[in-house]
């Protein structure tokens, strides 16, 4: 049976949201999974779930923990039982087959990365974020886990988050856009300039230049950015949204002919809430390390565990990392 580890003391509503997610998934699939973190608090969040131990969860210590503001290198230096740490080293030695955690994001790619090693031709590893657009989801990477970058590392990008997008999302051809400030390949700083020089001579499906306002069309299936980018895309999208469902409850609920007409339409809200909802798809892979890494949101909720362990169990069982590595080594990338 496939083993899930996850770091049960990161993110903004740890352990409690870990632990529930992790029962949620663990009665939904068939998976064992290991809790890390600190044994006391485990076991009172686990008290509520009498069932636990019959469910296949496990804890493992770990009596420290990387915190959302430590500086991710020198806190795993200094601490090195911590959360984040322990799972990745649970994975490396193959007594779990994937890893998930919401917490500090640099921890958890700076420890995935020391634990797994890189897979070959791959320079960067880049955090693949699935999105909502107006036609189907698309891959947004990388998210979060390279401020800098170099061309040849977006081309990686964009080999990967191809790969990416067939084996989850069951696109067979995916369109690769880059994101720029405009259509024209001579747009952009020179790093979007060089890597459009690259992009349209590798052997992917590229479609050019996306600008920021085509983002959200579907008119590409992988959006490929340096992370510093991707990231600040992420977080204003996520503002946005909060931003629009306050705007539209303040002006449904002036009159009593709106109210009439919010209650009509909490449906039509509830389906728009669930296309943009983060937690719909768990986490986001960190592609290119030798092993499977799954990336939550700090604020993930037990929802989002769930999926995101049963995101893990998935790729899991399907040789996701293998796949990977076979599609980088056909395309002969370039590296450095």
């Amino acid at each position: 049976m496939i083993r899930i580890a996850v770091d049960a003391m990161g993110g903004d509503h740890a352990p409690a949201a870990a632990v529930d997610g992790a029962v949620a998934a663990a009665r939904h699939l068939a998976v064992e999974i290991a809790l890390v973190g600190s044994t006391p608090a485990l076991e009172a969040a686990l008290a509520p779930h009498a069932d636990w131990r019959q469910l296949g969860l496990s804890i493992v210590e770990a009596p420290d923990v990387v915190g959302m503001a430590d500086p991710p290198a020198a806190t795993l230096r200094r601490r090195p039982r911590a959360s984040i740490r322990v799972a990745a080293d649970l994975v490396a030695r193959h007594d779990a087959a994937a890893l998930f955690s919401a917490g500090n994001t640099g921890a958890t790619v700076m420890a995935s990365h020391a634990a797994f090693g890189m897979i070959p031709g791959v320079d960067r590893p880049a955090l693949a974020t699935i999105i909502p657009t107006r036609q189907r989801p698309a891959v947004l990477l990388d998210s979060g886990a390279n401020v800098e970058c170099r061309p040849q590392h977006l081309l990686q990008f964009a080999i990967m988050g191809s790969v990416y997008a067939r084996l989850a999302l069951g696109v067979e051809r995916p369109r690769v856009g880059l994101l720029s400030i405009g259509e024209e390949e001579t747009k952009g700083n020179e790093l979007t300039r060089d890597a459009h020089q690259l992009l349209k001579t590798a052997a992917l499906n590229f479609i050019g230049n996306v600008e920021g306002r085509e983002i959200y069309s579907g008119s590409a299936d992988v959006i490929v950015c340096d992370g510093f980018t991707g990231n600040v895309v992420l977080k204003t999208s996520e503002g946005l949204v909060d931003a629009v469902e306050a705007l539209l409850g303040d002006e449904l609920q002036g009159t009593f002919s709106s109210q009439v007409g919010y209650l009509l339409s909490r449906r039509a809200f509830r389906r728009f809430r669930r296309r943009v909802d983060y937690s719909e798809f768990g986490g986001a892979p960190l592609l290119g390390v030798a092993g499977l890494a799954i990336v939550g949101h700090g604020r993930s909720s037990t929802k989002a565990v769930r999926n995101a362990v049963a995101m893990a169990h998935r790729f899991a069982s399907s040789d996701f990392i293998p796949r990977v590595e076979q599609e980088i080594a056909a395309a002969s990338v370039p590296h450095h």
